[in-house]
């Protein structure tokens, strides 16, 4: 196939049609768009050709291989920062988000100790600063090696999937998802899930890429966030309807990130080797900058995190 193209084409194969995973179309019509570039992954894409989510396919056949010790350390082919190493870089974004939470959390509830939830919680190092905060805080991780250290370490840590985990309904003020979404399996199902276990007036907050933004539409084939182990691809237009589907809610929009320049900056300090890696704080600073601008009615870059309100709100204590 010529990646060059911009028309999408058939695959022979194409996912069989399905019922719609996010109730926004009678059923999914599944195109191929194109086999990403991005590292050499060589993943297959495809959209639906009526509500445009992406996702690849065919799906790994052990998902939770992707999450094992050598994930966590750096061994594997796709790997994850291990937070640990860096816990107070890493605490200057997790503060920075936490502060915006707690100050949309006290215009909306009264002398309540606020219960919060991480959906792929990993070690823990979110929600710890959550608990120096006064909250009453539960993870839910697929990996037992990241899962056992967070039990281990006093922050109660379900070892698992969502689907699996039997908590409470109704119960979460605040529900926090993090670069986690697009790893998930059948989002109708996820997204049932989290609508029930939502308190009213309760708080959701999603991170992930938006497919919305010129970045994504831009780079195609070769957008970076095209990696194993990420299954579905959304859009802030996308959750936004999943959402409304379901409840009453209300949307803020971060583009680029809820969490400031400064804070970004001072967890870059912690992977600094010389004095040469400050001038990595210059593209941060531009992509940041950039974020907040639109071109027709898109942002320009894809990176985004979504505040859902269910229940409704002003956003004047978000801005």
């Amino acid at each position: 196939m010529n990646h060059k193209n911009s028309e999408i084409t058939n695959s022979p194969n194409t996912p069989n049609t399905q019922d719609c995973p996010i109730n926004k179309c009678k059923s999914c019509d599944w195109i191929f768009l194109y086999t990403s570039q991005f590292n050499n992954y060589n993943l297959p894409i495809f959209q639906c050709n009526t509500c445009n989510l992406q996702k690849v396919h065919p799906f790994p056949d052990d998902i939770g291989k992707y999450y094992s010790e050598d994930y966590y350390k750096g061994k594997a082919e796709y790997s994850y920062i291990d937070e640990r190493e860096s816990y107070k870089y890493h605490s200057y974004v997790w503060d920075d988000r936490l502060n915006i939470i707690q100050k949309v959390y006290k215009n909306r509830f009264v002398n309540k100790k606020p219960k919060i939830l991480e959906i792929g919680s990993s070690f823990g190092g979110f929600l710890s600063r959550a608990q120096k905060m006064q909250m009453e805080v539960q993870g839910v991780e697929i990996s037992p090696y990241a899962g056992k250290y967070a039990n281990d370490n006093g922050i109660p840590t379900y070892i698992g999937t969502l689907d699996e985990a039997e908590l409470p309904e109704n119960y979460y003020d605040i529900i926090v998802l993090s670069e986690v979404i697009e790893h998930l399996p059948n989002p109708r199902i996820i997204f049932d899930h989290l609508e029930n276990l939502m308190s009213s007036n309760s708080i959701l907050v999603i991170q992930t890429a938006n497919f919305d933004g010129w970045q994504a539409i831009s780079e195609r084939e070769n957008y970076h966030y095209y990696l194993p182990g990420h299954l579905y691809y959304y859009s802030e237009s996308i959750l936004k309807t999943i959402l409304s589907s379901r409840n009453d809610f209300s949307f803020k929009v971060f583009y680029g990130s809820d969490v400031g320049l400064i804070a970004k900056w001072k967890k870059m300090r912690g992977s600094f080797k010389n004095l040469l890696d400050y001038f990595k704080w210059l593209r941060t600073g531009y992509y940041h900058w950039k974020s907040k601008f639109k071109y027709k009615g898109r942002p320009l870059t894809s990176g985004f995190v979504l505040y859902a309100f269910k229940g409704g709100r002003d956003f004047e204590s978000v801005e």
